[in-house]
């Protein structure tokens, strides 16, 4: 992905074989897979409380309400419950680990004016990541459970009532699918920047395509959301928002990379 602005001398100065390369890449690998195997235990040791942190929103629709209860069926699902939750928080506490460990080995064969450009991206991504789940947790998730539990009814002569009694598998894995689909709906802008950085995308193409971008911004908010109009709208507008960011993050990278260009003209 160099650019043809740049110099030679700006490339590292050694060449590493397709072995060393491959060594490297285990190394990687090995640290990554360490740091998410100590942070797996460590979120299973804290499983109860990551549990508990999960099931507030529903617990304070409930509130007030005795009696209310979650369930599981079969004699291992709790268990197995709690290894997908810790799973899922070691995935997630060891994500900036990761990434810095795939940053270390892309950068080497990076130039330096590209180092410098894609480090405010590594820093953005957990901290786009961290917004849309926070959106997802704080936003959402109190919305879609009084909508759910909307559905109840008291029964009466002649009819049964309808209470919901969640199961503590399907409630997690409610919860973290969104979770995940929220953080990671807000890396759009990374990632257009990124391909706008490649030379895949241009703004002018984003701003021409708007209208299409916005109806399937609305059809991906109707898949990954309940179905219910605030739930989509609640992520759909975000990423519309998002959208527009995008376009003006595509044309500062256009205006450096004009810059550049004319600069080497000069030259």
């Amino acid at each position: 992905m160099a650019d043809e602005t740049q110099q030679p001398d700006e490339v590292e100065d050694h060449k590493m074989p397709l072995l060393d390369h491959l060594i490297e890449l285990r190394t990687r690998l090995v640290y990554s897979i360490a740091a998410f195997f100590v942070c797996f235990v460590a979120c299973y040791y804290f499983s109860s409380e990551i549990y508990a942190f999960l099931v507030r929103p529903l617990a304070k629709v409930w509130e007030g309400q005795s009696g209310r209860h979650m369930i599981f069926t079969g004699v291992a699902e709790a268990f197995f419950t709690y290894v997908k939750l810790s799973i899922w928080g070691g995935l997630f506490l060891a994500f900036p680990v990761i990434a810095t460990q795939l940053w270390i080995f892309v950068a080497p064969g990076l130039y330096k004016n590209e180092r410098r450009a894609f480090l405010p991206f590594l820093a953005a991504t957990p901290i786009l990541f961290l917004m849309g789940a926070a959106l997802a947790y704080y936003g959402i998730f109190p919305l879609v459970f009084k909508f759910f539990t909307s559905f109840e009814t008291p029964g009466g002569e002649g009819t049964l009532p309808i209470e919901l009694d969640p199961k503590v598998d399907q409630y997690l894995d409610l919860v973290t699918k969104l979770t995940f689909a929220f953080g990671l709906s807000f890396e759009l802008p990374v990632l257009l920047t990124l391909l706008a950085r490649v030379g895949l995308m241009s703004s002018q193409a984003l701003r021409s395509k708007r209208r299409f971008a916005i109806v399937g911004l609305f059809i991906f908010a109707a898949i990954v959301t309940p179905p219910d109009v605030i739930s989509m709208c609640s992520l759909a507008v975000p990423l519309i928002i998002l959208y527009e960011l995008s376009i003006f993050s595509v044309r500062m990278v256009e205006r450096d990379r004009a810059r550049r260009r004319a600069e080497a003209g000069l030259d």
